[in-house]
């Protein structure tokens, strides 16, 4: 359900950006720092639209595999953890030891 919700307020964003966008098309001086060039303003809102979503985008992917990678490591030190547990239990002491050492306390 939460997956819906991302995706109706993404299209939803997606078209208040698309209608803000074709209202504006005026052309206006973008300064580069090295040279000013004249373009519409509907292509700066759309190419700083793509760029956000492009940094978001690789943040997210980066976030999830450092999230992967820290699953396989715990997962790892789990079953690490349980065949230790295990080889513990299949170790078994006899009865006649401990009465030797409760009778010498």
């Amino acid at each position: 359900m939460k997956f819906q919700w991302s995706l109706i307020f993404g299209l939803f964003f997606a078209l208040l950006t698309a209608v803000f966008a074709v209202m504006n098309v005026d052309t206006v001086p973008v300064n580069f720092g090295f040279d000013v060039v004249s373009i519409p303003l509907i292509l700066v809102i759309l190419g700083c639209a793509l760029i956000g979503g492009v940094v978001v985008g690789s943040y997210g992917i980066f976030r999830q595999y450092k999230l992967q990678k820290q699953i396989k490591g715990l997962n790892a030190e789990l079953t690490k953890l349980r065949d230790a547990s295990s080889s513990m239990d299949s170790l078994t002491v006899p009865d006649d030891a401990l009465s030797t050492e409760s009778s010498k306390l």
